[in-house]
């Protein structure tokens, strides 16, 4: 089964796809909107029926205290947008702390602050879907 990670941002949509088998996320790519993420619809159907595509994990930015602000809330009526204009399951995986994460990789690796801020998103959103693939493999 191939899944499409989505971390949803203001201003852009980092999206990454998963392997056939549903095992291994790899980064895809980005999309960009003007603070309406329902303008990347139809890029989004593109993207579904080129590839392939079962399920969508949307990342969901959870408070570190396990609320949900307004950024959350934002994500939740994205996913309601998404389900009633898409005909496949989509999934909600906590991304406390992904951005961050994919930053300390991007340095490690020795990525420009330049190049960073263009791919930032779709490695978060690969993280997002890797850890989703892992715990449903538990």
């Amino acid at each position: 089964m191939r899944y499409l990670g989505l971390d949803l941002g203001t201003k852009t949509i980092g999206l990454a796809i998963s392997d056939k088998t549903g095992l291994i996320a790899s980064s895809y790519k980005v999309l960009h909107h003007d603070n309406n993420p329902k303008d990347c619809l139809d890029d989004l159907k593109t993207i579904i029926e080129t590839l392939d595509v079962e399920a969508i994990v949307l990342g969901l930015p959870k408070n570190m205290n396990n609320t949900l602000g307004d950024r959350a809330k934002a994500t939740l009526k994205f996913k309601e947008f998404l389900e009633s204009n898409l005909n496949i399951p989509i999934y909600l995986e906590d991304e406390r702390l992904t951005t961050k994460s994919a930053e300390a990789i991007l340095i490690k690796g020795d990525t420009s602050r330049k190049k960073r801020k263009k791919v930032i998103d779709k490695v978060a959103a690969t993280i997002i879907l890797q850890s989703f693939l892992d715990q449903r493999r538990k």
